[in-house]
């Protein structure tokens, strides 16, 4: 028998440093909350254009449609939509009058989907907050351009590391 290598490995060690979980789960924390935030600012972005009959995640999903015409297949694998419901999203925005559906020529039992002028408005209702936020945040929110692009690297980063833990069963 072949010696065997009695130290351990560095992904071992920082399972084990309290340090290194502590931040991994403040940034956990972030995200999550995050999340919760952007869907409150649509949500208060709704109710100042007087819009009740969708919800904020139903809004983002328009916006993330934009002019573009996909499957709901496409809108999960192109990272637009992350819900398990997206269905029932798109079966509503449709209802309502801002989404149009058709059968896809290539394959009959998949279905397209793309804005109406009314899903339109509200997709530019929400770049239209998008935009003065851009235009605010290193001023009002004191976040400059290369600190945006640190944290996108690094998230960029967790979600790959994710991903990874996932595909390969890590």
């Amino acid at each position: 028998m072949g010696m065997m290598n009695t130290k351990a490995s560095p992904v071992l060690e920082d399972q084990n440093d309290p340090e290194a979980k502590a931040s991994y789960l403040v940034a956990l924390t972030y995200v999550e909350r995050l999340h919760r935030r952007l869907l409150d600012v649509i949500k208060d972005e709704l109710d100042r254009i007087d819009c009740s009959e969708i919800n904020s995640v139903q809004a983002l999903l328009l916006f993330n449609i934009g002019d573009a015409e996909m499957t709901a297949g496409e809108l999960r694998t192109r990272g637009h939509y992350l819900g398990s419901n997206v269905s029932y999203n798109l079966k509503k925005l449709v209802e309502a009058g801002y989404i149009d559906h058709k059968r896809s020529r290539q394959d009959r039992r998949s279905v397209r989907v793309s804005l109406t002028d009314k899903g339109r408005d509200i997709c530019a209702a929400i770049d239209g907050v998008y935009n003065k936020h851009a235009g605010m945040i290193g001023e009002v929110g004191d976040i400059s351009e290369s600190e945006l692009a640190q944290v996108n690297a690094t998230l960029h980063k967790l979600e790959r590391f994710w991903t990874d833990q996932i595909r390969f069963r890590l």
